[in-house]
This record gives C-alpha cells, sequence and structure tokens, in this order.
C-alpha cells in the first residue's frame, strides 16, 4: 500500500478548516494524543496557507527563511502561498506574509518520499521576539529514545477531516533509523538514509502537520513527513532528516 494517492497539495485546497472528503491521504506526513499549547512555546512554528487555508506547517529558520516539507508545494506557484507567523491560531493573530520563492531538495521522490524537504523565503523579514523565533537545526541526530516533540494544526484522528484552530503539540520519542526499519515496526525497507521516526504509543502528528518541526534538545531534528495513518502502534512517525539535509539547508536559503 505504498502509495501517495493525495499529499498535502491537496488538503491546500481545504476551506474554512476542512479537509475535503475524498482527498484525505491515505500515506501522508501527518497531532494525536496530545495537548493544546501557545507560539510562546513553539516560536519558530509557522502556518502556509493557500487561499486563507492552512495546509501545511513549517519552520521558521532565519528572518526570512522557513523551512518545510517538499511534498507540500507541489503544484503551488510562490503567489499562491502566504505564511503567518507569530499566532497560536492558524487564522488569525500574528502576521500574514507573502512568498517571494520556494525551492524543493532536488532529489526529492514522491514515490519513496526520500528528500522531502523544501526553504521558502518570504517578501518581508521577521521581527524576532517572543512570539516568532528562529530555531537553530540539528548537526547529528539525537540518541535513540531522546525526548521530543512536534507541533502543527493538524487533525487529531487519522481520517479526520476537520483541523484546529489552536496549535496543538504531542511529546514523542526519537527512534533511530535502524530502529525504525527493524522488525520492531512494520516499515521495514520503506525508512531511508533521508529519514528520521519518533514515536509514543498512540501519539502523532496528522494530516495537516506536515511540514512541522519535530524539536529535541531545542534543536529541529525533523521535518514532518509521512507515515500509515497517525498513531497506529506499528508505524512510527517519519520525518526529513534536519541532520542529514545541514548542509543543504544552509546553502539553499543563501541561494533561493
Amino acid at each position: 500500500m505504498l502509495r501517495f494517492v493525495v499529499l498535502l497539495s491537496a488538503i491546500a485546497c481545504a476551506l474554512g478548516g476542512t479537509i475535503p472528503e475524498g482527498l484525505l491521504p491515505q500515506l501522508d506526513g501527518r497531532i494525536v494524543g496530545g495537548y493544546e499549547t501557545s507560539i510562546e512555546a513553539h516560536p519558530y512554528q509557522v502556518s502556509l496557507q493557500r487561499s486563507g487555508s492552512h495546509f501545511c506547517g513549517g519552520s521558521i529558520y532565519s528572518h526570512d527563511i522557513v523551512i518545510t516539507a517538499a511534498h507540500c508545494l507541489q503544484s503551488i506557484e510562490a503567489k499562491d502561498l502566504k505564511v503567518r507567523v507569530g499566532s497560536t491560531y492558524w487564522r488569525s493573530g500574528g502576521s500574514v506574509h507573502s512568498v517571494r520563492a520556494f525551492r524543493n531538495h532536488e532529489g526529492y521522490d514522491a514515490s519513496t518520499m526520500v528528500n522531502d524537504i523544501a526553504i521558502i523565503r518570504i517578501e518581508s523579514d521577521l521581527s524576532f521576539r517572543s512570539s516568532i523565533r528562529e530555531i537553530r537545526i540539528a548537526s547529528s541526530n539525537p540518541r535513540e529514545g531522546a525526548k521530543a516533540v512536534v507541533s502543527g494544526w493538524g487533525t487529531t484522528e487519522s481520517g479526520g477531516s476537520t483541523i484546529p484552530d489552536h496549535l496543538l503539540a504531542v511529546d514523542l520519542k526519537i527512534v533511530d533509523r535502524e530502529k525504525c526499519a527493524s522488525d520492531e515496526f512494520s516499515y521495514g525497507s520503506k525508512i531511508k538514509d533521508t529519514m528520521i521516526c519518533a514515536y509514543a504509543e498512540h501519539k502523532d502528528a496528522c494530516q495537516g502537520d506536515s511540514g512541522g518541526p519535530l524539536v529535541s534538545g531545542s534543536r529541529l531534528v525533523g521535518v514532518v513527513s509521512w507515515g500509515y495513518g497517525c498513531g497506529d502502534v506499528r508505524y512510527p512517525g517519519v520525518y526529513a532528516d534536519v541532520a542529514h539535509f545541514h548542509e543543504w539547508i544552509e546553502k539553499t536559503a543563501d541561494d533561493v
């Protein structure tokens, strides 16, 4: 069932915070079992929006650069994108910024989800404060079992069709690549060297969280990418491995 039938480019069509029936991803970057939080607790979190609706998350890297997932930006033009920063609510508050340009990783492959990372440059520089702040990127992966947190405005159940207005977060633990691909879970060879996993029983990111931040030790360690269902004990959430892409992020942020 390795079919990327509908990714977050389809969710981009959602209106009023509702993902249209029939457009739900069967396999997707995807908060289940989490809690309400505030933007001050996650000031690097952004909402990517199209036609006034949230469809993906992202992380502030610098005054004008956001990191997100490549699969969020398929079949989209920069002029159609907006980025809301500095708000606990995706519908209101903070400030909304136009996008000057973006670049997906050149090696992104939708069939395997390798290299699922992208850089966005917004039109205006952000003024950092308690609710708007960059996050440093990891240069090495956390240890197996390290505490991590993922945040976003994604659905609260697998297959859900409505996204919450309020920012949510969930506490997880890092699963190293070898363990994620082992017999303990059910992904096997689908876990590639551009990926990192995170897991807690019945807790996960979900549809609409894609592109958002997985943070451990105050560093961005992952970008929400894909998984089978949400909160399924057989399948950890799978993230683009930020340490793997450290040099690419630095270079692309200068060039985009």
